[in-house]
Order: structure tokens, then C-alpha cells, then sequence
């Protein structure tokens, strides 16, 4: 079955194939926060440095699958997230190194780390507006 996509021509001008790239990444996209991605969705690994809140505190991690990964952390607030891979993750523990709770990814709330979410995030209303474009940056690869 074919799914419909809303264009300037109005909505359901376009089918999209359920199973071409782009209608994986329809799928992908349209999960709500918490939601648990399909196995199909696996070739649309996007890997993202994440930055939650909860309780005074901000966790820098990293994952392929973050709404997957986030669904499964305690947080109050999606503070922001960038493009990039452990090694980026562990580059950022260093920078804040001097705020971090020992031996975990969890950093006391400073000036320096919210100076750098806010840079992030800057512009964007929507946690999930950068993900969603490098979704179909990658699906533009397949």
C-alpha cells in the first residue's frame, strides 16, 4: 500500500512506495517521541550526540537510534543534539570534563554546557527539526 505525501500541489499529490527509502524514512519520521523504531528503519542509522535534563542534571550520550535510546532514559527535557559518533561524545565529555559526575555521562548543570545546548539548538523550536533532516540526508545515501 502506498503511502500519501502532501506537496504544494495539496495533500496527496504524491505516492510514495511503502518500502522505497523515502517511505522508510516517512515511517521513521512520523514516530512520536518514545516510540521504538521498526527493524526496517535500522538502514536509516543516524548516529547524534544528545543532550537531556533531568533533575538539574544534563547527560551528553550518543546514539544510532535515539528516539529508541531516549525512550529508554529518564529526562525532562530534550535540550538539544548534534551529528556525530562516540568519538565526538567522548570529545565533549572532555570539554566538560571539570562538570562531570564521576565515571558516568551525566554532567552538573554550568554555564559552559548550557552556553553550548543553546548554540545548538539555536533557531529551532522542535528537539527533533535537526534529526529529521539528517534522516533524509541518509536516506538521500541509500
Amino acid at each position: 500500500m502506498n503511502q500519501c505525501v502532501a506537496d504544494d500541489r495539496g495533500p496527496c499529490q504524491t505516492e510514495v512506495e511503502p518500502d522505497s527509502p523515502l517511505g522508510l524514512a516517512l515511517r521513521h519520521l512520523r514516530r512520536k517521541v518514545g516510540d521504538i523504531p521498526d527493524q526496517d528503519a535500522s538502514a536509516l542509522r543516524v548516529n547524534v550526540v544528545y543532550y537531556i535534563r533531568f533533575r538539574g542534571r544534563i547527560k551528553i550520550g550518543t546514539s544510532g537510534h535515539p528516539r529508541g535510546r531516549l525512550a529508554s532514559l529518564p529526562h525532562k527535557e530534550i535540550m538539544a543534539s548534534e551529528r556525530g559518533d562516540r568519538l565526538l561524545e567522548q570529545r565533549r565529555h572532555a570539554q566538560f570534563a571539570s562538570h562531570r559526575i564521576p565515571r558516568t555521562g551525566w554532567f552538573e548543570q554550568h554555564e559552559a554546557l548550557m552556553r553550548h545546548t543553546g548554540e545548538l539548538r539555536a533557531g529551532v523550536d522542535d528537539p527533533w527539526a535537526h534529526y529529521a533532516r539528517w534522516v533524509m540526508q541518509r536516506v538521500a545515501l541509500l
